[in-house]
């Protein structure tokens, strides 16, 4: 079957411009910078993973890196955070298929941090401590709130995690997100780093459907000793602080160093759940998408040496939309030809060639530099 219509390279670039200018306050007016010539600079510098220097050094008719560094940090104050991540959440969610349904879908929230290297007391207000990892101990904390339905994955909310927050709070805040967006969740999938007793009771007397990693401690007691035994069960159990809670024991084998597989106990919080333990543990295995959702924000998302909290905010918020707008893109066009429900063609749109048109439908309009001035003659040397 031949198709009737073409997806192209400028169709990929209107859909991403229309969405972050919908939405997204900043304003670029001057006499030849434009608002559209910024936000065409985010975009080649994310799908190229570069910085603005680069992007506005390969492209020949915009402006000079500085001057657009200069809209971006006049347009990102610090003091404008939470503002600028009511945007971000809604420019998320204009990527949201008309078709797709909002009632019981699989919901999982996690955190990603990104190193800082400010050293100004202003800055490190608003960033949070972490175990060292890539020279610094700061970070640049985000959350987020991810849906899984069908062949659709969307990250339809992010929180700019402040020093101090609780995650109960930021918890809230994101399923409030999904809420306001009509959302209702058939089982919310957690970390470990969300299990705690604040979390299981909210989620107990919220009557929600979730699984929450339990870590497993101690030598001999604690949820170490229920690590027993061959099977996977579930049992009701009470930790040290009083907090009741039913965990599902999973029992895996897994090859060590050597190449023998070895038993290797997972411990899972269920609540008002009545799945078995294996089923906990394959169904679980869905919350990994968010990861995937970060590794390909990794793969589009700007570069940058700012020590601007807000700017580093904004370029990952950037970063997620753009995966977003893809998995809209391929689900509205990318449709697998068949009988039954709707399917998608992985091989129609990846999200490398999704980049590519974007870089050519921008690189088309701003032109790109072909050749550079030198004071000796190429065909002297080269030919």
């Amino acid at each position: 079957m031949i198709p009737e219509y073409l997806l192209s390279a400028s169709d990929v670039r209107y859909q991403t411009m229309k969405t972050l200018t919908r939405h997204i306050s900043l304003r670029a007016d001057g006499y030849l910078c434009t608002t559209e010539m910024v936000h065409d600079i985010d975009l080649k510098a994310s799908a190229e993973q570069s910085s603005v220097e680069a992007a506005c050094a390969d492209l020949e008719h915009v402006v000079d890196s500085n001057t657009a560094r200069e809209y971006l940090n006049t347009a990102l104050d610090i003091a404008q955070l939470r503002p600028q991540e009511a945007e971000m959440n809604a420019a998320l969610a204009e990527s949201i298929p008309v078709s797709m349904k909002r009632r019981g879908v699989e919901v999982t929230a996690d955190f990603h941090d990104e190193p800082f290297y400010g050293k100004r007391p202003e800055l490190l207000a608003v960033a949070c401590r972490g175990q060292a990892k890539k020279g610094t101990t700061h970070f640049i904390r985000i959350a987020s709130i991810y849906v899984v339905w069908r062949q659709v994955r969307l990250t339809l909310a992010i929180r700019h995690v402040l020093p101090g927050e609780s995650t109960l709070s930021i918890l809230t805040c994101l399923l409030n997100r999904l809420k306001t967006l009509g959302f209702t969740s058939k089982v919310l999938y957690l970390d470990k780093g969300f299990a705690g007793t604040p979390i299981i009771n909210y989620l107990t007397n919220q009557q929600m459907q979730a699984i929450i990693t339990c870590p497993i401690r101690g030598k001999d007691g604690g949820t170490r000793a229920l690590c027993k035994g061959r099977g996977s069960y579930r049992t009701d159990y009470v930790f040290t602080n009083g907090t009741p809670a039913n965990l599902a024991l999973v029992a895996t084998l897994v090859p060590d160093k050597t190449g023998r597989r070895r038993r290797k106990w997972l411990a899972y919080i269920v609540i008002h759940l009545d799945w078995t333990a294996r089923n906990i543990y394959r169904r679980y295995r869905r919350r990994f998408g968010i990861e995937c959702s970060y590794r390909l924000m990794r793969r589009i998302r700007a570069t940058t040496t700012s020590r601007n909290p807000a700017l580093r905010f904004f370029l990952l918020g950037v970063g997620l939309v753009l995966v977003n707008v893809w998995v809209f893109l391929r689900w509205e066009f990318a449709r697998a030809i068949g009988r039954g429900p709707r399917r998608v063609n992985h091989h129609a749109l990846r999200f490398h060639q999704s980049n590519r048109l974007l870089i050519r439908s921008i690189e088309a309009i701003y032109d790109v530099i072909i050749a550079i001035p030198t004071r000796s003659s190429p065909q002297s040397v080269i030919y």
